[in-house]
Order: structure tokens, then sequence, then C-alpha cells
């Protein structure tokens, strides 16, 4: 018996800079009723969901930063998301920008959460590969201050083991920049995760090599199937997209399955659905194979990777 489930990315269109988290939960919902109807278990929404994509301006005032940030999840603005998903009892995953107050103080994170089919949140994580700038950059046709306005992630990658769609699997989370990265998606498949969910906002314009804008679609499903398929998960990869506030971003969200081939992606650059049925027992084609950790690993070979942040100078050693 297989333990397949029915999983929506839910690709979001632009979000204006003056559009209202409100009126983008209106438009969540309907992405989610629409998930439901297809007989989804669970819908990905992408990173920051609620906002436009506000790093890329540079703010003085802070007042004028945590304006874009959730001080709690649900909130006010967002409960009606988590009220609808407990109606139709459809989890979800969703990226926002999280002002934490902690005891040592306030904290600012790219964060995304896992909710169950009841409306609990059952998982958290926070972005720990931010990429861009800390300073304002003029030249730049347009601001990527990730540094600037968030802190690395403090959870690590957690796996989470729960239920969905009746059937109990291993889940993990990154966020957009994370998914560039190989030690992600190890990290997460050495803790047996089986599916991971990743929310992204892809400038299609890079400002230190703009030569490689064309490659933006290339190396998006470069890094998201390579990472299914050497860890043996299915990855979900869900996009902001289209021509936001002067910034094309990248959309082609879509489902990988463990052996790396793209099961469905979407074909627009706007609020889109993309369903796919999701084996998770596939997993094994992979792990217990090619990529059986137990039997091929060599970790006393690897120390590199963690002995040293930059590249090491062999010429020195």
């Amino acid at each position: 018996m297989s333990r397949r489930i029915i999983i929506g990315a839910a690709q979001l269109g632009p979000i204006s800079r003056n559009e209202s988290r409100r009126a983008v939960v209106v438009r969540l919902i309907e992405l989610m009723r629409e998930a439901r109807s297809r007989g989804c278990d669970l819908v990905a929404f992408p990173e920051l969901a609620l906002t436009t994509f506000f790093p890329r301006w540079y703010f003085e005032s802070q007042d004028e930063v945590d304006c874009w940030f959730e001080r709690e999840m649900p909130g006010p603005e967002t409960q009606a998301l988590f009220d609808e998903a407990r109606r139709l009892a459809i989890g979800f995953y969703l990226g926002y920008a999280e002002l934490a107050v902690e005891s040592d103080g306030v904290h600012h994170y790219n964060t995304s959460i896992l909710v169950n089919k009841h409306a609990e949140i059952i998982g958290k994580y926070r972005k720990i590969h931010l990429p861009g700038h800390t300073e304002n950059e003029p030249w730049r046709r347009f601001q990527h201050l990730e540094k600037r306005y968030f802190e690395r992630g403090n959870f690590g990658f957690p796996a989470f083991h729960t239920s969905i769609g009746g059937h109990q699997g291993v889940f993990g989370m990154a966020l957009c920049n994370d998914r560039r990265w190989p030690e992600t998606y190890r990290v997460l498949g050495l803790q047996g995760v089986e599916m991971t969910f990743i929310g992204y906002n892809t400038p299609v314009h890079y400002s230190q090599a703009p030569e490689h804008d064309h490659l933006q679609a290339f190396h998006n499903h470069l890094s998201l199937q390579a990472g299914g398929y050497q860890n043996g998960m299915w990855i979900v990869g869900v996009a902001k997209a289209g021509d936001e506030e002067g910034s094309e971003l990248l959309g082609q969200s879509c489902i990988i399955a463990p052996t790396g081939e793209i099961v469905t992606m979407c074909s627009t650059l706007g609020d889109e659905l993309a369903t796919a049925s999701c084996d998770l027992d596939r997993c094994s084609e992979i792990r217990d194979n090619v990529f059986n950790f137990e039997q091929h690993r060599e970790p006393d070979t690897y120390g590199l990777i963690c002995e040293t942040k930059g590249g090491v100078d062999t010429l020195k050693t």
C-alpha cells in the first residue's frame, strides 16, 4: 500500500507595494479552495507570501521595515486563512516575515510554517542562507537587502514527523536561496525527510552578474532537481512570479519527484495552482540504491565542508 498524498503548489503573481494583507489573504484562500476542489491534502504558498518582496527597497526607519513583519501567526489579517483551512480540512505551507519578541529582545526572521488540516502550526523554519547585501547600493536596478532586514535562522534544518492526507511522513522546509546550497538537502535527507517545501522570490535580473540572467530558469530547476535526486525526496518549489514593482520574478513553480523528474509545473507568471499525486514510498527508489547513505557515504573524508566557511588555498596547505 502506497503513501500517496496530493500536493498543490500555489504560485502567486505580483503583489504590489500598496496591496493590503487582507487582499492577499483573499487570493490565498481562493487558491486554497481550488486546491481542495482538486483533492489536495496540502497547499504550498511562496516565500514572503503576504507582502511584496520588500527587501528590494532601502528603508532608513526601522518602523518602515517593521510594517512588513507579522507579530503573531495567525494574526488579525491572517486568521481567515487558518479558519478556511480548518473548514476545508487542508494543510498548508506559508512563508512570511516574522517579528519575534524573545527573551533576549526583538528579532527579524524570514520564516515559513507548516500547518495541518486542523489549522494547527506543526512546524516552523527560519531561513539560513540569506542572500544579498546590508548597505544601500544605489547602483543596483533594485536592492536585495535580506542581510540587512533579516537575521540568520536559529532553528537549523529540522525534520517534522506528521500525517498529511492520512499518511505519516517526514517533511522539511527551506526558503529561496537555501535551495541553491546542497547542504540544505543533505542535512534534511540525513534526517529521513521525504518531502521538502521551498518557497522563493527570485528576480530574473542579477545585478552582480547580468550575463547570467538568461540562466535563472535553468539554475532554478537544476538546484531543485539535483537536491531532490541526490537525497531521494520530493521537492515542492513555489514561486512569487511576474513583474512586481519593476522587478521581474521567476515563476516555474513545480513539484519534483525523488528521481529528479519534474512532474508538474506552472505555465504562467500569475496566481496559478499546479498539483501532483506524490507517493512518499517512491523515496526508497533512490535511498535503497544509488544514494543509499549507509552503504556509500564516506563522512570521514568530508571534514573540510564544516571546517571552513570560505574556500581553502591548497597552495598554502
